[in-house]
C-alpha cells in the first residue's frame, strides 16, 4: 500500500498541511509570549534541523521505499525550521522597516531584498551542501524536493514583489510586520505566466517519470516530487483566485494575542515597479 503513487501523492499532501500547520501554532503560541520567545521557539526547534540533516545523510545512500519517503521528510524538515526562523524574526535580513511610499525601481527591490537577505543566503547555503554532497547518489528525493521548494519560493517572493491581487497576510507575526509594505497587490504581472507554465512543466515531467518507472521506490519517489510541485503551482494560483485558502489552518490555531493593526499593502501605480 505505501508503495502506491496515490498513497504517496496523499501522504505528501497530508505531510504539506501539517508541517504548515505545526509552524504557524508554534509562531502563534510564541506571539503570546514575547519576543524572546521566538527566539526560544527557533532554538529549541534545531533538533527539527538536525533529524531532518541525519535522514537527508543516511537515505541518500539507499534506494528502498522507506528512504524515498524518509528523504522526502528530511527534506521538508530542514526547510520547516528555516521557515520557522524566518517567521519568528530570528533569520530574516538586516532590513526591518515598513517600505516608504517614495520607494521606485531598484530601491525598491534591494529594500525587499534586504528584508529577506539572510533567510535567503541560508536556505542558497543549505541547497549547495545538499548539491555536494548527493553527487552521484542514488536517492535524491530529498534532494529535488528542496529545489522544488526553493525555486517555488523565489518564484512565489517576486510574484508578491510585482503584484498580485490577492495577498494573505493574515498569519504573519509581529517581527515581520514590516513585511506587508513590500508587497503589491495589482493584476497579474509580467512574471506570474512564466512561473505558473514553467511549473505546470515541472508537474508533467514528474507524472511522465512516474508512469515511466516501475521499481517502487521511484514510483513514490517520482509520487512525493509531483505531488509538492503540484502543490506550489497551487499556491502560486491562490494568490490569483479568490479562494480562502487560510480556513485549512485558522481554525487549529489559538486566537491572536490581539487585534492588529491590518498590514499596509501598497497598491500598483504608473511609476515603476
Amino acid at each position: 500500500m505505501i508503495a502506491s503513487a496515490w498513497f504517496a501523492a496523499l501522504g505528501a499532501l497530508f505531510i504539506w498541511w501539517f508541517s504548515t500547520g505545526a509552524i504557524l501554532i508554534v509562531v502563534r503560541h510564541a506571539e503570546h509570549r514575547g519576543r524572546l520567545a521566538h527566539l526560544r521557539a527557533t532554538i529549541m526547534a534545531l533538533p527539527l534541523i538536525g533529524g531532518g540533516v541525519w535522514l537527508f545523510e543516511i537515505t541518500r545512500h539507499i534506494e528502498s521505499v522507506a528512504a524515498s519517503y524518509l528523504g522526502f521528510l528530511a527534506a521538508i524538515a530542514i526547510w520547516g525550521w528555516v521557515e520557522l526562523a524566518f517567521l519568528t524574526g530570528v533569520v530574516t535580513g538586516p532590513n526591518t522597516t515598513r517600505c516608504h511610499e517614495q520607494a521606485r525601481g531598484w530601491e525598491r527591490f534591494v529594500r525587499a531584498y534586504g528584508t529577506i537577505a539572510y533567510h535567503e543566503t541560508l536556505l542558497v547555503l543549505i541547497l549547495f551542501l545538499m548539491l555536494v554532497t548527493s553527487h552521484d547518489a542514488p536517492n535524491t528525493v530529498g534532494l529535488w524536493t528542496f529545489i522544488v521548494l526553493f525555486f517555488a519560493r523565489i518564484s512565489a517572493k517576486l510574484n508578491l514583489f510585482l503584484g498580485v491581487p490577492k495577498i494573505n497576510v493574515e498569519f504573519l507575526p509581529s517581527p515581520l510586520a514590516h513585511l506587508p509594505s513590500h508587497f503589491r497587490i495589482s493584476r497579474l504581472n509580467w512574471l506570474f505566466p512564466f512561473s505558473v507554465s514553467f511549473l505546470t512543466f515541472a508537474v508533467y515531467c514528474w507524472a511522465e517519470r512516474l508512469y515511466s518507472v516501475s521499481a517502487s521506490h521511484e514510483v513514490v519517489g517520482f509520487a512525493l516530487l509531483c505531488s509538492i510541485t503540484a502543490l506550489a503551482l497551487l499556491e502560486h494560483w491562490l494568490m490569483v483566485l479568490p479562494l480562502p485558502d487560510e480556513k485549512l489552518w485558522r481554525w487549529m490555531l489559538p486566537a491572536p494575542k490581539q487585534a492588529a493593526e491590518k498590514p499596509e499593502i501598497r497598491r500598483k501605480d504608473l511609476r515603476g515597479i
